[in-house]
């Protein structure tokens, strides 16, 4: 089969053996599979990342030096079931995969396209777990299901992120996992979603996929553009407080009372917006905690992996909640399938190109210039270089 390997950085399109599936396992023809940011970012620094996984127990991740097919976003069609596996779903139906394969020699998981011992969908077929496998419903176009994986990560985001119908969300970064997040707030009736870049590419795609407000934050502050008022500084905080028990006293019951009342109702912490960083770069979560209002919760959904620097206390001033993700669970895998199935979430503004296996290089260069473009993907059967506007 034809496949696009990575190593020392370079990507090749090689002839490889067909995947045999073992048992447990299910080969699938490849339909189409999404470039990811981090497919662009293994490519340089798959080391680091393995350095950092190796940190957590995992040391199975991909190095630059060994050859590695890139692609976890992905849509195919059964092919060949392994010895033993139900074969439940029919051959030639449609089906998206958890990106893990099991490796029952070595007892170990690896991560499918980010690891050599599991060769990922930039090629014309790929292996999957038959346990991890999901049929695509009601006839799904096999170009979104492949969005499938991404749009999963950004509902864990959203779910952590814990988000109001109510609250001003801003997502700070409008590349492809940024435009996830605006998709799956306003999927989970999110009245107001401040959109942030500085690019006017993707600015435009963020008013697509529903961004209420966007803003270019080198011309205005995204804290200023939603519907309610949060508290900026500590002594408008001491105000408040000072202001509210001065108020409750005049009551002819004990201030303590009616706060612990509210606070009881959640009516007792001031509003604050949940910033979604969807950027992953070295400064911005100082920039972040320095600018957001207080009380704040900023949920991580960039990656950074080199080392940053914070500091603490202005968190702590301003009582800030910081949460990292990572992933998403089966569960959130399966329902964001069916949230694609039945049109909850329509992520085909993400979709704005198509190239064949020879144009993967031309797709990294692509979304790594051109802001105009979010989510490329990989039709293993189509021909030539060039990235196809879709």
């Amino acid at each position: 089969m034809r496949a696009v390997v990575c190593q020392n950085t370079e990507l090749s399109v090689q002839d490889l053996p067909e995947p045999t599936p073992a048992r447990g396992q299910v080969r699938l023809e490849v339909v189409r599979c999404g470039v990811c940011g981090s497919d662009l970012h293994a490519r340089h620094g798959f080391d680091d990342w393995a350095d950092m996984a190796e940190g957590v127990g995992y040391e199975r991740f991909g190095r630059v030096a060994q050859p590695v097919v890139l692609g976890h976003e992905f849509c195919g069609r059964v092919a060949e079931y392994g010895p033993g596996t139900k074969r439940t779903v029919p051959e030639d139906t449609p089906v998206v995969a958890l990106p893990m394969l099991r490796n029952r020699d070595a007892d170990a998981i690896d991560l499918t396209g980010l690891s050599r011992h599991a060769p990922g969908a930039y090629a014309e077929q790929v292996l999957v777990e038959a346990s991890l496998m999901l049929p695509v419903p009601n006839g799904l176009d096999p170009e979104i299901a492949a969005l499938t994986e991404p749009m999963a990560v950004a509902h864990h985001a959203v779910l952590r992120g814990e988000v109001g119908k109510r609250q001003t969300a801003v997502v700070v970064g409008c590349g492809p996992v940024g435009l996830g997040v605006i998709l799956m707030l306003k999927a989970q009736g999110v009245r107001t979603v401040v959109a942030s870049d500085p690019s006017a590419g993707r600015r435009a795609l963020a008013t697509r996929c529903g961004a209420d407000v966007v803003v270019d934050p080198t011309d205005a502050s995204p804290w200023e553009a939603g519907a309610e008022k949060h508290l900026r500084s500590i002594p408008a905080t001491l105000e408040l407080a000072v202001g509210t028990i001065e108020r409750m006293s005049r009551l002819p019951v004990g201030w303590w009372h009616l706060w612990r009342a509210a606070d009881r109702a959640g009516l007792a912490t001031p509003p604050a917006p949940v910033v979604f960083e969807c950027v992953g770069v070295p400064g911005i979560l100082q920039d972040l905690m320095a600018g957001a209002p207080m009380y704040s919760r900023i949920v991580v959904v960039g990656v950074c992996v080199g080392e940053d620097r914070i500091t603490p206390a202005m968190g702590i001033n301003k009582e800030i909640d910081l949460r990292f993700v990572f992933g998403y669970t089966p569960l959130e895998f399966r329902d964001t399938l069916h949230q694609l199935a039945d049109g909850t979430v329509d992520p085909r503004p993400l979709i704005t190109g198509t190239v064949g296996l020879e144009g993967v290089g031309t797709a990294f260069a692509a979304l790594g210039d051109d802001p105009t473009h979010a989510k490329v993907l990989v039709d293993p059967r189509a021909v030539g270089s060039a990235v196809l506007d879709s």
